[in-house]
C-alpha cells in the first residue's frame, strides 16, 4: 500500500503579528512549525504503516526551500520519503493555484492508494486545499475525519459533523482530510532524526511538473487578499457585584442606558 500525506510549513499563529501601515504579516523572527491537522494526518498514515506490513508513506508539500526542514520532522516521525515542490513561479498561489500544484505533484508520484491532509491550515483556515486537489485528481473526497478503517480495498471513515458523526464508506484511491480527534501525533525519535538527514529530498519546480508558469503561483490565483488586520481591542469588562436581584437590575439599567434592550 502507497500512501501520500500532503503537509505545510505554516508560521506558528501564537507569533504572528500585523504591520499596522502596510497591513502584511510580519513573518520575520517568526518560528514555522507543521501544520497541526496535517500532522493528525501523517499520524494517520503512520498507523497503517505499523498495522499493514509493507506500507509506504511519503509527504508531499509546496514551498520555499526552508520547508525542508518541516518534511525531516515528518521522515524523522516515521514518514519514508519526502517531495518539495518549490519554484519561484508558485509564490502568491491561493488555495485554487495551489492544488493545482499539489496535484501534478501527486500525478508524478503516481500510483497512491490514500492521500491524506489536515482539515485545514492555520494560516488560512480555508478548508479548500484537500477538496480542491481531490477534484483536480477526480478523486472522491471525504473531510472532517474522525477515524478510519480499511477494508477490503475501501476506507470505512467516521466524519465530524457539528452534532454527531456520519460513517461513510468510500473506495480507494480517495482523499480524506483529518482533524485534530482523529489521534494524537507521535514525536520524532533519536534515531528517526538520524535517519531523516540521512535521505534526500525529491525537490521539483513547475518545469518538472509540467505545469506551465501561467497556471500556478499568483497568475493562476483569482483569490487575492486584499488587506489584513488585527481588530482593535475592546473595552474593560464591568463586573457588577451583589445578590441575584441587585445584579439582574444593574446589568438591566447598563443594557438599557446602552439602546441594547
Amino acid at each position: 500500500m502507497k500512501i501520500l500525506v500532503c503537509v505545510k510549513q505554516v508560521p506558528d499563529t501564537n507569533e504572528v503579528k500585523i504591520d499596522p501601515v502596510k497591513g502584511t504579516l510580519i513573518r520575520e523572527g517568526v518560528p514555522s512549525i507543521l501544520n497541526p491537522d496535517d500532522a493528525n494526518a501523517l499520524e494517520a498514515a503512520l498507523k497503517i504503516k505499523d498495522e499493514i506490513k509493507g506500507t509506504e508513506v511519503s509527504v508531499i508539500t509546496m514551498g520555499p526551500p526552508q520547508a525542508e526542514e518541516m518534511l525531516r520532522e515528518c521522515m524523522a516521525m516515521g514518514a519514508d520519503s519526502a517531495y518539495l515542490l518549490s519554484d519561484r513561479a508558485f509564490g502568491g498561489a491561493d488555495t485554487c493555484a495551489t492544488s493545482t500544484t499539489l496535484a501534478a505533484g501527486i500525478r508524478k508520484v503516481g500510483d497512491v492508494d490514500i492521500i491524506f491532509a489536515g482539515r485545514q491550515a492555520i494560516d488560512g483556515d480555508t478548508a479548500q486545499v484537500g477538496p480542491q486537489t481531490a477534484q483536480r485528481l477526480d478523486l472522491p473526497v471525504v473531510t472532517y475525519v474522525q477515524d478510519v478503517k480499511l477494508q477490503e480495498g475501501k476506507c470505512i471513515v467516521e466524519r465530524q459533523l457539528e452534532d454527531g458523526y456520519e460513517v461513510l464508506e468510500v473506495e480507494m484511491p480517495c482523499v480524506l482530510t483529518c482533524v485534530k480527534e482523529l489521534n494524537d501525533p507521535r514525536y520524532m525519535t533519536v534515531s528517526g532524526i538520524l535517519d531523516a538527514y540521512a535521505k534526500e529530498i525529491v525537490i521539483w519546480n513547475h518545469k518538472d511538473l509540467e505545469l506551465d508558469s501561467q497556471d500556478c503561483g499568483l497568475s493562476a490565483s483569482p483569490t487575492q487578499v486584499f488587506r489584513s488586520f488585527t481588530p482593535p481591542q475592546k473595552g474593560k469588562g464591568e463586573i457588577f457585584k451583589g445578590n441575584i436581584s441587585e445584579i439582574a437590575n444593574k446589568l438591566v439599567n447598563k443594557l438599557s442606558q446602552e439602546h441594547l434592550i
